[in-house]
């Protein structure tokens, strides 16, 4: 998937567009010169210097997917008008958003799976100095539901699992599961909708989703006995990206009987950012980005706002990447005010 690595633009809201284009330059040897923190406005400053002094920009994902949500309401919360404005942007989806990060002008940040990093290792091999992570906002877990003559992954070697449409966390991440388990499975990538639909007919064996429990098809669906989800171990192969988790009787009681417990996995969703030198303009951007947000993270807890919020953990760390410096220092700064978000 060479063709990731080479810069291309997004599909940006269609009100975000005209002041995106107009940002300084974020690419990555341009970014990585000289350049100044933003200076006070004078009585000379246009409009349209006012508008970028602070604005930075937050690749979000698809439109129908839940960290464009995330990053619409970090913007609602941290809107300080001309002192800082943050720009939720739309893209192709989660598994483009590091792509953006590294190569969009006007992409300061995105929301990004942990294992995205991956794509990276070979063609980009100082990714992880590039970037570095504000907030581990949420884990997806791995739900892999079968049919009921299905009994192990291993009984999936050649039969039909989806992984939902490309472009989607569910299509990066769970073929290279599945690779790593050393399973070949027949991937289908259509909407996961139509393939449960064929899972009930006997015409899938698997779908494969990867998102944060509880999903609403497994909640409220109605599904014959034995239809089931499978454990997927967290072992060594996966200490590099991912978190052990599991699936309860309170997330599926329909599905998982009372007591029981499903192993799996989980990938960090985090929010990122380009690891600019302090000396420049977009890392003092996000420096303030990173004191407003944090400053205000309960604001984020009330009601009216995406429940996942609650059970945010400032200190909580990424596997395989490094804090963000202003976000570190923020913690450092004020210990006993982390310790209580956690």
């Amino acid at each position: 998937m060479n063709t990731l690595l080479r810069p291309r633009s997004l599909f940006l809201l269609a009100v975000a567009a005209p002041v995106i284009l107009a940002l300084q330059p974020a690419n990555v040897d341009a970014q990585t010169k000289s350049a100044r923190p933003p200076q006070g406005l004078t009585a000379g400053t246009t409009e349209k210097d006012k508008m970028n002094a602070w604005t930075v920009g937050l690749a979000g994902g698809l439109l129908e997917g839940a960290p464009i949500r995330l990053a619409a309401e970090i913007s609602r919360v941290v809107d300080d008008g001309p002192n800082l404005h943050v720009l939720p942007i739309v893209t192709r989806g989660p598994t483009e958003n590091l792509n953006s990060l590294l190569y969009l002008r006007g992409v300061d940040m995105a929301i990004i799976s942990s294992d995205s990093l991956e794509e990276y290792k070979i063609q980009v091999p100082q990714i992880q100095s590039r970037i570095a992570y504000l907030l581990n906002l949420f884990p997806s877990e791995v739900h892999v539901f079968v049919r009921p003559e299905i009994q192990s992954l291993q009984d999936l070697a050649g039969k039909k699992v989806n992984f939902n449409t490309q472009g989607t966390a569910a299509a990066y991440t769970g073929p290279m599961i599945f690779s790593r388990l050393g399973i070949d499975v027949e991937k289908t990538f259509i909407p996961h909708q139509v393939a449960l639909e064929q899972m009930r007919k006997g015409e899938m064996a698997a779908v494969f989703f990867i998102t944060s429990k509880p999903i609403d098809a497994f909640v409220r669906g109605r599904w014959e006995p034995g239809f089931k989800f499978l454990p997927v171990n967290y072992e060594g192969k996966f200490e590099d990206y991912y978190l052990p988790a599991v699936l309860e009787a309170s997330d599926y009681p329909n599905l998982i009987k009372q007591g029981e417990r499903v192993s799996t996995i989980a990938v960090p969703t985090v929010l990122v950012a380009f690891n600019w030198p302090k000396a420049s303009n977009r890392y003092q951007r996000v420096a303030r980005f990173v004191d407003y947000l944090f400053s205000r993270i309960d604001r984020l807890q009330a009601p009216g706002f995406d429940p996942k919020w609650k059970s945010i953990n400032l200190g909580a760390t990424v596997p395989g990447l490094a804090r963000f410096s202003a976000a570190q220092e923020w913690l450092d700064r004020q210990p006993h005010r982390a310790q209580a978000l956690q």
